[in-house]
């Protein structure tokens, strides 16, 4: 669903902070079909077979309703296939880095899990830095034309189905890479994995092993991760500086979080509700973020999640909330704001946010 304007303001000029979206489900469409056309070329000239469908015919233009069953395998079965080298990688985060730009975000937070790309010779760590090669090269384009510039900034994903060591493989790349790029470690991955809690060691570690990464968690994203005994855990890792989707979960936990004052909550409408995470499968008018909203003690901040399987920029996040929930000029400008207090990106950068966002 997409709105219009509103005729007081233009949601895509409205510089915007952007810190819940996922790489690899932030790739348009259209940039995936050309990765898909030149490895189709070059298998064909290889006297190979490819295996994989256009993206066009996998994932049709209109076609948004990715549910938590269906949504987890597109990337396993399809994408992570597809973006499986260096070029791929940096041809898609350009792309990513570009649109997210063209609408207005002018402070990101990417995250993504670490992979290793065994075909293209490529560790977790060769992963991470071609992503940050990217970033720069991005911000170098921005400075040649004399663009207002997008900061990025990298966060680095735990999956839920993670062994701890391979948990303690991407707490070391953070430590890596951090003033390098890399601002944060996040829990992330199919809600449905329940038996999270030997991942606890590393995010109680990462603050101290990393002084100054931030900690942001996916959390209650779905009833099977909504218990109060796996969410009393999870505000226990760090503890956490943000939460991403806050959906199922109890008026105890509620409390706890608004007690806590100043904590960041991720919140993303359109994959929310084209997703039926909503209890009951609500629509818009539904979203938990009318009642966050007006919670004083914490940090709304808005995020597109997966732009490329929502299709949902963020401009159009704020429009929905201008429109579903009745949200001024004034107010849209105040919820934008909100952001620069729960970055990851340090004083600096909150400095400058603070100089550029509309005030009003």
């Amino acid at each position: 669903m997409t709105i219009d304007n509103s005729p007081n303001i233009d949601f895509r000029a409205l510089p915007k902070i952007e810190l819940h979206a996922h790489l690899s489900g932030s790739i348009s469409r259209q940039c995936l079909h050309e990765v898909w056309l030149k490895k189709k070329q070059e298998m064909e000239a290889a006297n190979e077979v490819m295996d994989l469908q256009d993206p066009l015919v996998e994932m049709p233009e209109g076609k948004h309703d990715y549910d938590l069953n269906t949504f987890f395998p597109l990337f396993s079965k399809y994408i992570y296939r597809l973006v499986d080298t260096r070029w791929a990688l940096t041809h898609t985060t350009l792309s990513v880095l570009r649109d997210f730009a063209s609408d207005g975000v002018i402070y990101l937070e990417l995250r993504t899990t670490p992979r290793a790309l065994p075909q293209a010779g490529l560790s977790k760590a060769d992963y991470v830095q071609t992503i940050l090669d990217a970033i720069t090269q991005f911000e170098f384009e921005q400075q040649q034309k004399q663009q207002t510039s997008m900061k990025t900034n990298l966060i680095l994903s735990i999956d839920r189905r993670n062994t701890l060591p391979q948990a303690e493989e991407v707490l070391a790349l953070a430590k890596q890479f951090h003033n390098k790029g890399v601002v944060g470690l996040d829990l992330c991955g199919d809600p449905a994995r329940a038996d999270i809690a030997h991942l606890a060691p590393v995010f109680q570690r990462a603050k101290k092993e990393v002084p100054g990464l931030g900690i942001t968690l996916h959390f209650a994203e779905a009833e099977s991760s909504g218990s109060d005994q796996e969410l009393d855990m999870l505000l226990s890792w760090g503890p956490p500086d943000r939460l991403g989707h806050v959906i199922h979960l109890s008026e105890g936990i509620k409390e706890k979080i608004a007690r806590r004052g100043g904590m960041g909550l991720e919140l993303c409408l359109s994959c929310n509700v084209k997703a039926g995470m909503i209890r009951g499968g609500g629509s818009f008018e539904d979203h938990h973020f009318g009642e966050w909203y007006k919670v004083p003690n914490c940090k709304v901040t808005l995020g597109t999640d997966d732009v490329g399987v929502f299709g949902s920029p963020l401009s159009n996040e704020y429009a929905l909330v201008a429109s579903h929930f009745g949200l001024n000029r004034a107010e849209i400008c105040a919820l934008s704001r909100q952001g620069i207090d729960v970055i990851f990106g340090g004083e600096d950068e909150k400095e400058r946010l603070r100089r550029l966002m509309w005030a009003e």
